[in-house]
């Protein structure tokens, strides 16, 4: 007897819709590993149906006044904290993620992104009009783009889908989102509360579809020549594929894509308090995260003492079931993502030590423990490459000028943070580290008003903030002759 599953949808122009095809792909719970839902694999047909839509329902959104399209966002937002409940169930499901967590630290920061939003609407900026040229006025009109292919990744379904629909709709964007073969369940409902709230207001339902499917639908949508701009969080393989894709028409890019955060820890830092927060900070969210605090370089003072201050706390850290209200992070996302850290920590040189953990846990599910690496080198595999799991390393270093060369040799450019209560290397390092992000004694905290992005691999574009929102926009030069 098998017990069925599940039936998640497209929504496109304000319906719910199957593949045209009738083709539809296994979810599966991470937690368990088991599969709960099924979800539309979207061919061309249904991409060609949802830009339509969106195509269909820019005119009318793109001329709303700001004031008009900030009621939208804050009603959404409003509807998220009504049914966060369903947003967390749909999330933990989606990921395996501990459903305490989601609940205070994914809907609250949410909820805020999507007000922040709101209120970036009516702040569309320029720099000064005025009389460049004698006999004529220069006026600044800062306008949406039209319709954005987006692309979002497994790791935060909801909050990363948050991060490109507030920006994209606040400017006057309409949207078609696909969300990631094996987390479609969160993005799906956010697709109906949008167009719920689109409905009760009186707006084109198209401005706001969901496809789901897998990279050959992310493809179509990024190639279809509706779309003005595609927006992706993913890994360094798929923002090439799509910048690729994308300059067949010229269209706009905004990619967020992986990282390998150096985390510089001095000799003069709170070894205790350092360890206590680089742990959470490394393995929340099981280290799935482009900023995690993953790559740790200590000075060689201090190295061993942090080593073992690490491996003590790795091994208090304790992964499981999404109802452990103690549990700091779930499984992996997937089985391939298992085997790819499991693969990093098969293939260790000789001269690397696993300080604590190293293993999947449990039988059932993606589970793997919190680790820690000692005894690498800055060429190693593990250090020039994203694992993307709960795998801490740490290296050795003897003084500024060495960590500084080692943290900015990477190809990744993301996020860092520096550790130190030297107030003057604090500013020499954040100067000099070449990275999007440079926190100080602190490593992850995020702010709707502040920018997240990175520069080299870890792509170009920003999320959050008013350089986020201005992504979304162009800008237009009107001259008037003042002689009437």
């Amino acid at each position: 007897m098998t017990t069925s599953l599940r039936r998640l949808r497209n929504y496109i122009d304000g319906e719910f819709r199957d593949a045209a095809d009738g083709r539809t792909t296994e979810v599966v719970n991470p937690a368990t590993g088991d599969a709960y839902a099924t979800a539309p694999l979207s061919a061309a047909v249904d991409v060609d149906a949802a830009m339509a839509a969106a195509e269909a329902a820019f005119p009318a959104w793109r001329d709303l006044i700001p004031a008009e399209r900030q009621k939208v966002l804050l009603k959404v937002a409003d509807r998220f904290e009504e049914r966060a409940e369903e947003l967390i169930a749909a999330e933990s499901e989606n990921c395996g993620k501990p459903i305490a967590l989601v609940r205070s630290e994914e809907i609250p920061p949410m909820v805020d992104q999507i007000r922040f939003f709101a209120g970036a609407a009516r702040m569309l900026e320029g720099r000064s009009s005025g009389e460049y040229m004698d006999g004529f006025t220069s006026i600044i009109r800062r306008e949406p783009i039209g319709v954005c292919a987006q692309v979002a990744p497994w790791n935060y379904p909801m909050m990363m889908a948050v991060w490109k629909f507030a920006p994209a709709l606040a400017a006057g964007n309409t949207v078609v989102i696909k969300p990631s073969d094996t987390t479609p369940a969160s993005t799906v409902l956010i697709g109906e509360i949008i167009g719920s709230v689109l409905d009760e207001l009186g707006h084109p339902r198209g401005v706001f579809n969901v496809v789901c499917g897998d990279r050959e639908t992310g493809r179509l949508m990024v190639e279809h020549p509706v779309p003005a701009m595609a927006s992706i969080t993913g890994s360094v393989r798929a923002g090439m594929q799509v910048a690729e894709s994308a300059s067949k028409d010229l269209k706009r890019v905004h990619l967020e894509l992986g990282g390998k955060a150096p985390v510089v820890v001095f000799e003069d830092t709170d070894i205790a308090k350092a360890v206590e927060d680089i742990s959470v900070a490394g393995y929340f969210n099981a280290g799935q995260d482009c900023t995690a605090a993953t790559r740790v370089l200590v000075q060689d003072s201090v190295h061993d003492e942090f080593v073992a201050a690490l491996a003590k706390a790795a091994a208090e850290t304790k992964t499981g079931a999404v109802d452990d209200e103690d549990v700091l992070f779930g499984p992996l996302n997937n089985a391939n993502q298992l085997k790819q850290v499991k693969g990093f920590i098969d293939r260790l040189p000789a001269h690397a030590k696993i300080e604590a953990g190293g293993h999947q846990v449990g039988d059932k599910g993606y589970f793997f423990a919190p680790t820690v690496v000692s005894g690498l080198k800055q060429d190693d595999e593990i250090i020039q490459h994203e694992v993307f799991g709960p795998v801490i390393t740490v290296q050795s270093f003897s003084d500024e000028a060495q960590a500084l060369t080692w943290a900015n040799d990477i190809e990744y450019a993301l996020a860092s943070s520096v550790w130190t209560k030297d107030h003057a290397r604090a500013m020499r390092m954040s100067k000099s580290l070449d990275f999007g992000c440079v926190w100080i004694n602190t490593h992850i905290p995020l702010v709707a008003e502040m920018p997240h992005g990175g520069f080299k691999k870890s792509g170009y574009g920003k999320d959050l903030s008013a350089y986020g929102f201005d992504d979304y926009t162009r800008i237009k030069h009107v001259m008037t002759s003042l002689d009437g």
